[in-house]
């Protein structure tokens, strides 16, 4: 990859990072995309967007609990089900042949996060989730975190809002959370697959960190829905990339 690739892929990651993380996400499905659209291989892909989304849910979590937006009753029952699966997840290799669907459609449905962000949870007064379905939750969450590489938060918020479990505002910050414990456990599920880390990944930290420092700031005062409603698209071109769409 030439320095000028290197350069557009790092300015669309800063990109990608601020727009997440203004939800309270780290990006990981928009890192994902973006390495797609640059050819990237996937061995690469997982590895560098984990370690990306830790970096950026370390300071998303840190920005969004200072602002009181989170609530621990809500993340924990999904936490126990999530971090021994996305261990397991992070710990299977899948083929490139099945690797790219499934992060496709991965794409897709974080694609309907940011097309359809979902308000039910500003009607109503929200209630906690039960703990068993938390639980059950997080685990297919947590599995799916650890086999594309992903933190969850694409699937979690619209979940907690989609059932009343909890504000638009407290979903970031359970969110930030939940992906910051999700991303390091399916690290960890394999930690060989650091030394396919591109020699290009400080350059990459450094983008979405100021991305982050960005978006966190956006998302703590207002949301931004026309913005994601643009992300949304990015990832559905990109998720079709990935299928075989075209």
């Amino acid at each position: 990859m030439s320095v000028s690739v290197e350069l557009l892929l790092a300015a669309c990651m800063f990109l990608g990072a601020a727009l997440y993380t203004s939800v309270g996400h780290a990006g990981a499905s928009a890192y994902i995309a973006l390495m797609a659209l640059f050819g990237v291989a996937p061995a690469v892909m997982r590895p560098t967007a984990l370690v990306l989304n830790i970096l950026v849910a370390s300071f998303t979590s840190f920005r969004f609990l200072q602002a009181g937006m989170f609530r621990w009753r809500v993340l924990w029952p999904f936490l126990v089900g999530a971090i021994p699966l996305a261990f397991i997840g992070g710990a299977i290799q899948l083929p490139g042949a099945y690797y790219r669907p499934v992060v496709g459609m991965v794409l897709f449905l974080g694609a309907a996060r940011l097309l359809w962000p979902g308000r039910r949870a500003v009607d109503r007064e929200p209630r906690d989730p039960p703990i068993w379905a938390g639980v059950l939750v997080g685990a297919g969450i947590g599995l799916l975190s650890g086999l594309t590489g992903t933190g969850g938060g694409i699937f979690l918020s619209p979940m907690l809002l989609f059932m009343g479990w909890s504000t638009t505002k407290t979903a970031s910050g359970v969110a930030a959370l939940f992906i910051l414990c999700n991303s390091i456990a399916g690290l960890l599920g394999n930690l060989s697959a650091v030394w396919a880390l591109p020699t290009d990944l400080p350059l990459f930290a450094a983008a979405v960190m100021l991305g982050a420092l960005l978006g966190t700031a956006f998302g703590i005062r207002s949301a931004v829905p026309v913005i994601q409603r643009a992300l949304g698209l990015v990832l559905v071109i990109a998720g079709a990339k990935l299928i075989g769409i075209y």
